[in-house]
């Protein structure tokens, strides 16, 4: 039997977002009927609010509450060592690592030329920007995929096609590039990485 029409909405709504299928999106609208109202209201407001009341970084491209992110507003942040991560919940799980004091640059995602996904689609040309500006570390921290290794290589040949330019024209350049190493293993996603394995992956991080 097909759900009445006003729950049925609300299961497709939810069938729209990634990870849940049809039996927990019929779980998730059942359970809202059993919510008070007062509450459902205040989760349909969060929902209304959530892209009004974000912004994103003009420096890294975190999510955030102003034109720039609570980790580029952090003045102990080391400024000089920039984590390349795909997403922000990427970003997230290396803060709950609790051993980086540096900044971040979100991509937005990874190359994936199968589903449409360019590096003109990435925030690739923006982190080049950053490094010519000047930095001491590039750590690349795209998940250890295919699409991750891809991008991280593809970040690497960019940055040290600029770097020749640089010595020729006799400036000093001492940019590490660096990449996660030990303690993720290969096709593994960095959000779902608890603390200890991102920290030994920083921790184990070798030049590229």
């Amino acid at each position: 039997m097909k759900s009445i029409r006003p729950i049925q909405k609300v299961i497709d709504a939810f069938e729209s977002l990634p990870g849940i299928g049809p039996k927990s999106a019929a779980r998730l609208a059942y359970y809202l009927l059993l919510v008070p109202q007062e509450r459902l209201e205040k989760f349909g407001e969060g929902l209304v609010r959530l892209k009004k009341d974000t912004k994103r970084c003009k420096i890294c491209f975190n999510i955030g509450e102003d034109d720039l992110c609570p980790v580029c507003k952090d003045s102990r942040r080391d400024k000089e060592i920039v984590c390349v991560v795909e997403t922000p919940l990427d970003l997230l799980a290396f803060e709950r690592a609790d051993g980086y004091n540096g900044v971040y640059h979100v991509l937005g995602g990874a190359i994936n030329p199968l589903a449409g996904v360019g590096p003109e689609e990435l925030r690739i040309g923006e982190l080049v920007d950053r490094v010519k500006k000047g930095v001491d570390e590039l750590i690349l921290a795209t998940n250890p995929t295919m699409e991750g290794e891809a991008t991280a290589m593809y970040i690497t040949h960019k940055i040290k096609e600029w770097i020749p330019d640089q010595v020729r024209d006799d400036e000093e350049v001492k940019l590490r590039i660096t990449r996660i190493g030990r303690g993720l293993p290969t096709g593994a996603d960095v959000e779902y990485a608890d603390g200890q394995t991102l920290t030994r992956a920083l921790e184990g991080r070798r030049e590229v």
